[in-house]
């Protein structure tokens, strides 16, 4: 995705705007595979991020210090989604109980093809979705690097479209930056990159492709210092989308000499 050339004065991304709301930061972050909640919370603040996830279906509503009572509320604003549905019905279902907790309208969307792979259905996803939006359901929905299926996610109703950088938990970080450009460029509706982040370099390279921002879960929560990767996360967005604005050199196969070699004593 090309950027104009611009002036850029600021000392931080523009917010990230997203189904009638504005999120101050582009970092999206999952509540999932922390060793504790203190550790959770933490790495939470160190990220900066506002929206975070929560898996509707692994929440223990019979607890009282289930994970929802351990989010702040006021700070964060949860998203949550249907993460662990093989199939549509079991997705749309998880929604409908989200809605009924009080949860609010928005989803993140997860259809998942098999056990295996974790990988979308691209069937089921797109089913799910287009019933979900017409209940009025906002609906932020997790799929593959396909720019068909992309288009017709947004043709649904999508409220962001989330095509995986590369399988749910891997870390192999972008693995198609081609198939993600083209999505990025097809869309008009914002592309969030989710899934597969394994160091603060992929994030980099996800917004310097001109995503509008990142999600993830394990590569923060299954490092050995989940606090210090955040920050690490949250630094790389800011690299990365501040890159992608600003115009990098275009490569070139010789070298070529930063100093100006003419006028140079001897010549």
């Amino acid at each position: 995705m090309n950027f104009e050339p611009t002036c850029i004065t600021e000392t931080k991304p523009t917010p990230l705007e997203l189904g009638g709301k504005t999120f101050r930061s582009r970092l999206l972050v999952g509540t999932g595979k922390y060793a504790d909640h203190q550790t959770m919370n933490a790495a939470l603040e160190a990220s900066g991020c506002e929206m975070v996830t929560v898996a509707i279906r692994r929440v223990d509503l019979s607890s009282s210090d289930n994970l929802l009572s351990q989010l702040d509320r006021e700070r964060y604003f949860l998203l949550p989604n249907t993460a662990g549905c093989f199939n549509a019905e079991d997705a749309i279902r998880v929604c409908h109980l989200s809605r009924e907790l009080g949860l609010g309208d928005w989803v993140k969307l997860e259809v998942l093809g098999d056990k295996k792979t974790l990988l979308p259905d691209p069937i089921g996803t797109l089913e799910a979705c287009q019933s979900l939006v017409s209940e009025g359901f906002k609906v932020m929905v997790y799929t593959s690097d396909d720019p068909v299926l992309a288009l017709r996610l947004q043709d649904a109703g999508a409220t962001s479209v989330m095509p995986a950088g590369s399988p749910i938990g891997s870390g192999q970080g972008i693995l198609n930056r081609n198939n993600l450009s083209i999505i990025l460029e097809q869309l008009e509706v914002p592309v969030i990159i989710d899934a597969g982040v394994g160091t603060a370099s992929d994030v980099t390279i996800a917004m310097e492709l001109g995503a509008e921002g990142v999600l993830l879960n394990t590569g923060i929560a299954g490092a050995r210092d989940p606090v210090a990767m955040a920050h690490a996360m949250r630094n790389a967005l800011d690299a990365g989308w501040f890159a992608a604005r600003a115009g990098r050199i275009q490569k070139r196969r010789y070298a070529q000499a930063s100093s100006p070699t003419e006028g140079v004593l001897g010549e």
